[in-house]
């Protein structure tokens, strides 16, 4: 009890009660201890075996009969005489066999007490024989007698109603001692101990924390009773199925409601404290929170929070300090807690704000913050309360009142101009006594909360020229002042050595003020020039980002795409400043390599923001546009098209739609040629085919219509039943519209026209033909969800429905053409690919033909060579033949030459040989 006084040490790191040699199980006795014991003197011997003989005569049914005898002086002396005879008889360990029946004894000696003093010191003998190893003789009975070795465990945490303050700290004894089992010297005879968790599991299994809990009521009163029931909650709370029993009790709100109470050694808060970290850590968070959520709880929270943080000078005070103010972080994460109403919000800003404000606020009256490491942690867990605080109202489930209200607060207590003292450069070695690492943790803890505040206080903001300040520290950022950071903490990931975290975070607090779109803040941000700077910095990350890629890296050129997608879109003079410098920037992100998207680093990410980019600041300005052809940059779109990437297609669709306005763009779509020479207008057509197939659009296996009523209905259209619905709510035909890319491929295909469209197949014509119908396909789609509503409600009368009719037979009459039309063109190709099957079957048959005569030719040849016979026949119908071809009409009068070769004996052709003869005398001259 003595230890109880004495103030708790400082933890460890660990929440959870801390294990020390001193508290773990010893070890099981050695196998010489028995030669020990029988090498002691004889006497001792001799005195041993009489008490044994004592001892083992004492029966347990004998002692419960005795004690419940009649109450008298004599039997008084006789049951207390039996007691100590029993107490001294299981004084090295309680078997499992005898545990029931003891605790049976304790039971009556607990109703003794209430009328007879004397019994109260052997009850606490009796008590602490539970605190004693239980003992078996077989491995097997540990898990026999579990059921009744739970019983009695939690007949302890019962006693706990025995109105003494000897016998309640004494059962507490008993229970720390489970986790500090200490073996005795001297085991029974035939009894070994039980596993060293044996009494823990038990405990958990009898309930016994839940007690221990609801006994807190008993001891609210009496300081060192209460100490020890929660030193032994201490214990028990280091399991998740104590907590859970605990939670069952009300243990979070119990304990909370302690904190504040009178305790010099300060160990109620202390153990209180280890107790409910115990809870947050073993069993469900939320259950934890909404049970402290209560204003008793907040309010005990915040008077032992502001003790400590006033008056606590100890490195121990300032460690549970932080320890309550993280649990009231907790706290301000849930709406239903009251830290507005009890005001520990309010303190809690103050006290984030105050060292750089220095607005006196008798809140803080007195308090000086040091540099140490503990105040370093508090000064961070202050900045967090503030971000939880400026949470979307939405995923805190605030109701508007409170909203305003938390709104208020941060306005008024300086939340703006007290984060912004740390958009400013760093300074080295250190900046106001934090060390170089520590301010530098602070300022990105810092910037990164007024991400989440600035969207909530726009005109403060805007007063404290939030602007211009984040500008100039972006500008030094990408400075050649020679800062190296230390990249320590969690927002300084991928800074150390460069500034990136600053930018970082920076951007990050610019893209949540420009993302709401006032105009006031992007007014501000343009007329400092924040384009041209947005530019340069996007440059020069990408620059870094060459020689080497990393996920921060691709963040924050993501972030400076979408600023400028955000400030440049529907104003004409920001997409002429953007221009020229903006499309050569854009031009590498359309150009990434398709293997990158698949990185896991964000170059999707980047992709998307680059085309959001090129859609916001060049569509529109025809300058941008103009300069952005000259640079091809429909093809490039055109290739990633041809990627055909569902998510991609969409967006990209979305571009060339409204780059075509540009009279410009359509010749550049017409030109170009993807793999295989393939154009756009048959890589549309197979996103088209590609997209119904997805939907479910019923085709046959040639592609053409099936359905005649509803072409381009799609599976869910089909399935989903008719409802009617108010006049200014869109039908299920007209939202499928924005939900799949055919409106945009019908558009893009309207812009180019469906006539002399060049490298298509008959399958693209079959297409083509139900997407040139497109909108009449969808105005009659329209009409049927119309006439199926009137119906459901109402009965036309005649005229309607003959109108209806009409109109119904009219775009079923559209389908039948589309098919005709189709079948058409089907068969034309089938006929001509009969005739392009009869002119290749007439090559082929010509050809062997030619092969015939070829390999004719080749055996004349050979029977030439090999038969004189036949060579000498092959000459002379060979001569006939010359002869023959003579021209029988002679008008030559002079000299005749013969062309024969004398003694040839071949019939091929003759070489290039010519024998000149004399000219004849009449010819000369």
């Amino acid at each position: 009890m003595s230890s109880l006084a004495e103030p708790p040490a400082s933890r460890a790191p660990s929440r959870s009660p801390a294990r020390s040699p001193a508290l773990s199980p010893a070890p099981g006795p050695s196998r010489c201890g028995g030669e020990r014991r029988r090498n002691a003197s004889d006497a001792g011997g001799d005195l041993g075996a009489v008490q044994d003989t004592q001892l083992r005569s004492v029966d347990l049914n004998h002692v419960i009969n005795l004690l419940e005898g009649s109450d008298s002086k004599e039997l008084e002396k006789e049951q207390l005489k039996t007691l100590k005879k029993v107490v001294k008889r299981f004084e090295n360990g309680l078997p499992l066999k005898d545990l029931a029946q003891v605790i049976e004894i304790l039971n009556l000696c607990a109703e003794k007490m209430n009328e007879q003093e004397a019994f109260s010191e052997p009850l606490c003998e009796l008590i602490k024989l539970c605190g004693l190893p239980f003992l078996k003789k077989k491995l097997s009975e540990e898990v026999s007698y579990s059921v009744a070795v739970s019983k009695s465990i939690a007949q302890l945490g019962y006693l706990m109603r025995v109105p003494s303050s000897q016998v309640r700290i004494q059962i507490c004894k008993c229970v720390v001692s489970f986790y500090n089992m200490d073996l005795p010297r001297k085991l029974l005879s035939g009894y070994q101990p039980t596993s060293a968790n044996y009494k823990i599991q038990m405990a958990e299994l009898g309930g016994l924390a839940e007690t221990l809990v609801l006994s807190l009521a008993l001891v609210e009163n009496q300081l060192t009773e209460k100490l020890w029931v929660l030193k032994a909650l201490q214990h028990l709370s280091s399991s998740g199925v104590n907590c859970r029993l605990m939670m069952k009790a009300r243990a979070a709100s119990r304990l909370c409601l302690y904190l504040n109470g009178v305790d010099p050694s300060g160990q109620l808060v202390f153990r209180s404290s280890e107790i409910l970290w115990n809870l947050l850590e073993n069993t469900s968070k939320e259950e934890v929170v909404n049970q402290l959520s209560s204003l008793e709880c907040v309010h005990a929270l915040k008077e032992v929070f502001v003790d400590l943080l006033m008056h606590g000078f100890r490195h121990y005070d300032h460690q549970l300090r932080n320890d309550l103010l993280v649990i009231a972080t907790l706290l301000a994460e849930n709406p239903a807690a009251p830290m507005i109403e009890s005001g520990f919000a309010k303190l809690l800003i103050v006290l984030a704000t105050f060292t750089e404000v220095k607005i006196p606020n008798p809140l803080v009256k007195g308090l000086k913050l040091t540099y140490s490491y503990e105040d370093f942690e508090l000064k961070k867990l202050l900045f967090n309360v503030i971000g939880v605080l400026a949470k979307d109202p939405h995923a805190l489930q605030l109701s508007l009142f409170l909203f305003v209200l938390t709104l208020q607060l941060l306005s008024e207590n300086d939340v703006m101009p007290a984060l912004l003292y740390y958009v400013r450069p760093n300074q080295k070695p250190g900046f106001h006594g934090w060390s170089a690492a520590q301010y530098e943790e602070l300022q990105l803890h810092a910037i990164a909360i007024l991400a989440s505040v600035a969207p909530l206080l726009v005109d403060k903001y805007l007063s404290c020229q939030a602007n211009t300040l984040l500008l100039v520290f972006l500008e030094w950022c990408i400075g050649q002042d020679p800062f190296f950071g230390q990249g320590n903490s969690f927002h300084g990931t991928g800074g150390r050595g460069n500034k990136l975290a600053q930018m970082r975070y920076s951007l990050r607090v610019l893209r949540s003020v420009v993302s709401l779109y006032d105009e006031a803040v992007n007014l501000n941000l343009c007329d400092q020039g924040a384009i041209s700077q947005l530019l340069d910095i996007l440059k020069y990350v990408a620059n870094k980002s060459k020689e080497k890629e990393d996920a921060i890296l691709l963040e924050i050129q993501a972030d400076i795409l979408f600023l400028l997608s955000a400030l440049c879109e529907n104003d004409l003079h920001r997409k002429e400043l953007f221009s020229y410098e903006g499309v050569d920037i854009l031009i590498p992100f359309i150009q990434m390599d398709p293997k990158k998207l698949y990185s896991g680093l964000g170059h999707n990410c980047l992709l998307f923001s680059a085309l959001d980019c090129l859609w916001s600041c060049v569509i529109g300005c025809y300058i941008a546009e103009d300069y952005f052809l000259e640079k091809q940059g429909i093809f490039l779109l055109l290739d990633l098209l041809a990627l055909k990437q569902k998510n991609l297609c969409n967006i990209i669709l979305g571009i060339l739609v409204e780059f075509c306005d540009n009279p410009k763009t359509t010749s550049h779509i017409s030109t170009w040629r993807g793999e295989k020479d393939q154009t756009a207008a048959n890589l549309l057509i197979q996103l088209w085919r590609q997209e119904e197939l997805e939907l479910g659009v019923k085709r046959d296996r040639n592609g053409r219509i099936v359905d005649m009523k509803r072409p381009l209905a799609s599976r869910l259209q089909k399935q989903q039943e008719i409802i009617p619905m108010p006049a200014n709510s869109p039908s299920f035909a007209i939202v499928e519209i924005s939900e799949n890319i055919r409106a945009k491929l019908y558009s893009l295909l309207c812009k180019l026209g469906f006539e002399n469209l060049i490298g298509l197949s008959a399958k693209d014509f079959v297409t083509l033909a139900v997407i040139r119908h497109y909108i009449d396909f969808k105005v009659g789609e329209v009409w049927s969800e119309l006439c199926a509503e009137l119906k459901e409600e109402f009965r036309p009368v005649a005229s309607d429905e003959e109108a209806l009719k009409v109109i119904s037979e009219m775009s079923e009459d559209t389908g039948r053409k589309v098919a005709a039309l189709q079948t058409e063109l089907l068969e034309s190709q089938h006929h001509q690919e009969i005739q392009e099957e009869e002119k290749t079957y007439t090559k082929i048959q010509a050809i062997h033909k030619q092969r015939e005569m070829i390999n004719k030719s080749w055996a004349n040849f050979l029977t030439r060579t090999s038969n004189y016979e036949a060579l000498k026949k092959a000459k002379r119908l060979q001569e006939k033949a010359i002869e023959a071809s003579r021209s029988k009409l002679k008008t030559q009068t002079g000299a005749v030459h013969s062309t024969d070769i004398k003694g040839l004996g071949t019939t091929i052709g003759s070489g290039r040989l010519v024998t000149v003869e004399s000219t004849p005398p009449q010819l000369m001259g």
